[in-house]
């Protein structure tokens, strides 16, 4: 694996440092006020063995949204040793092999992840709407030696994988019944050999017991590609220590919630960080009941909410607003008496949004949550209504990491109060870009510092505001604008229900700002209507220039804008 290391951070005891920020004066280090997270000693630790080892009182695991199915605790554990040796005995799989996920959620999913991290070797997950040239792109960067699918996307894989010789495993779900999966093996024009999980599971019971290979923290454990809303896509490579401190946030939260385990649903997809730390690890430690929907489908969500009972939901903020707008007719149909706490991630949530959700949903806690692939996962998190009040904030800083605020021109640390690119170091911090060692360097600095690429302030009492992203804002003529503000201002207006807003280039002023915009049904917006509503709340070079309405807002699994596809779409014309 082609990646530099990030050291990890000590905080020194005698520095002095401010009760309320967690600011200290003397090297310009803010310092998460959350107690540490626990490591052993024993620097041979996998996260498949801490995870298991967690004590609780869980009984289901895992239940299938759509067939009902339920896997218990016992039945995922040994599930998880059976393919662990089948991987290891029948198709070799060893320590520093990639294996390849392309697969919608599933209750197979969790199994596939920690059966693979345990012997060792890398999980590297894709999402499944990729196209096959996106796909093939990654399977080229990463190298697998195995890839698991399912029948319905064999062909992208297939076309990815081309001039691969690599095996394949089909995973058996509800939506594949109908598919044959008892053949020992079978094969596609190239001849590449495929089977079937459930084989591999029957062979696992019956074969060698799986090569007990040594792997430890800091050994890596899974690959995720970064959403490239920026750029091209890259291969954050991620350790057993980074995915077991995620593993530390999720039991922290959940002990706080309710003092032990609780019913989540899986809404957003387990390719992500977001739902990999929790959704595969986090929970499953916690001995909490994940409820797995196939894909995000907002009345199925509802639907499952009520029949399984959930408490938990771990959302993106376009659902929130969603719930907010169709409150009445959520609250005439579904039944949420369940539901005890939403979570959401992805971007901050402005007063309106969460003074909305909760005079909606009086009995739901709001949380909130701000982290990075690069940060697996969890960055920082409010921990009650009373912190997610503080609008505009993510939070305060995760346990045991440390923040800086750098100012992009001087790269002068800052202090309290002051608007700068946040830095964050600390065992959760990725240890680098597979294959790009000049974008690991510029990103990851010597001493371990992770430059998030996001401007923010941190206040008084510690919590972190997000500005917007360093490299998106807007450079008009002399002055920068931060499109998240416009985004703000726009979604305050009553006949627009989401809205983007992106750098227009320009000769003669550099860049201007221009909005897409989703009219709420019924509207009639015009394009004059919203730069005027605009134009009065900011200064001239604040305004919009240009306007157009489309039926939805492209973004990423978390929630955050694909500005570049916005950029691409704009541009194309000129």
């Amino acid at each position: 694996m082609n990646t530099e290391m990030a050291p990890h951070s000590h905080h020194d005891p005698l520095v002095a440092i401010d009760p309320k920020s967690g600011f200290c004066a003397s090297n310009s280090i803010f310092y998460s006020k959350r107690p540490p997270m626990p490591f052993p000693a024993n620097p041979y630790l996998d996260l498949t063995t801490f995870v298991s080892a967690q004590p609780h009182r869980g009984t289901t695991a895992f239940i299938d949204a759509c067939s009902g199915r339920r896997l218990s605790f016992q039945h995922f554990w040994d599930s998880v040793h059976t393919l662990s040796n089948s991987l290891s005995s029948v198709l070799g799989i060893r320590k520093g092999h990639v294996v390849l996920v392309l697969s919608p959620n599933s209750i197979s999913f969790p199994i596939i992840c920690l059966s693979v991290v345990s012997l060792g070797a890398i999980i590297s997950t894709t999402n499944p709407v990729n196209t096959p040239r996106e796909i093939s792109s990654q399977v080229h960067d990463s190298n697998p030696v195995l890839a698991f699918t399912t029948p319905s996307l064999l062909p992208k894989l297939s076309d990815a994988l081309a001039k691969q010789d690599i095996p394949i495993v089909l995973i058996t779900s509800t939506e594949q019944q109908d598919h044959d999966h008892s053949a020992p093996k079978r094969t596609v024009p190239n001849r590449r050999p495929i089977h079937s999980l459930d084989e591999l599971m029957r062979m696992g019971k019956m074969g060698k017991r799986r090569l007990v290979e040594r792997v430890g923290l800091d050994d890596p454990a899974s690959l995720l590609y970064s959403s490239g809303t920026t750029g091209k896509s890259k291969g954050v490579v991620s350790s057993h220590r980074g995915l077991i401190t995620m593993v530390h946030n999720v039991l922290s939260r959940v002990d706080a919630e309710s003092g032990g385990a609780q019913t989540f649903i899986a809404t957003v997809p387990m390719f992500h960080i977001y739902g990999l730390s929790w959704f595969v690890a986090g929970l499953v430690a916690s001995g909490s009941t994940v409820v797995v929907l196939p894909r995000f489908n907002i009345v199925e969500m509802l639907e499952a909410v009520g029949k399984y009972h959930v408490s938990y939901l771990p959302i993106v903020p376009p659902v929130i607003v969603a719930m907010i707008n169709d409150a009445d007719e959520i609250k005439r149909r579904y039944d949420l008496g369940s539901l005890k706490t939403v979570l959401s991630g992805g971007s901050p949530l402005s007063r309106e949004v969460i003074e909305g959700f909760l005079g909606e949903y009086p009995t739901v806690k709001i949380i909130q949550g701000y982290g990075l692939t690069e940060t697996t996962g969890l960055g920082a998190s409010t921990n009650s209504v009373e912190e997610s009040r503080r609008y505009g904030s993510t939070g305060r800083l995760a346990a045991s990491l440390e923040a800086k605020l750098v100012d992009p021109q001087t790269g002068k640390s800052l202090s309290v109060n002051r608007t700068g690119e946040l830095w964050l170091r600390g065992p959760s911090i990725m240890m680098g870009y597979l294959n790009n060692p000049e974008a690991t360097s510029s990103t990851l600095t010597s001493d371990g510092w992770l430059k998030t690429g996001d401007l923010c302030y941190i206040d008084d009492d510690g919590f972190i505001f997000v500005v917007d992203r360093l490299k998106e804002l807007i450079k008009y003529k002399a002055y920068q604008v931060a499109p998240a503000e416009l985004e703000a201002l726009l979604l305050t207006h009553p006949q627009i229900a989401d809205a983007a807003v992106i750098p227009f280039p320009d000769k003669e002023v550099g860049q201007f700002p221009m909005a897409y915009v989703v009219c709420k049904q019924g509207s009639r917006l015009s394009d004059k209507t919203v730069k005027e509503f605009v134009a009065k709340q900011v200064a001239p070079y604040k305004r919009i220039r240009r306007v157009a309405f489309v039926e939805a807002i492209p973004k990423n699994p978390s929630g955050k804008i694909l500005r570049k596809d916005l950029i691409k779409l704009a541009t194309s014309k000129l």
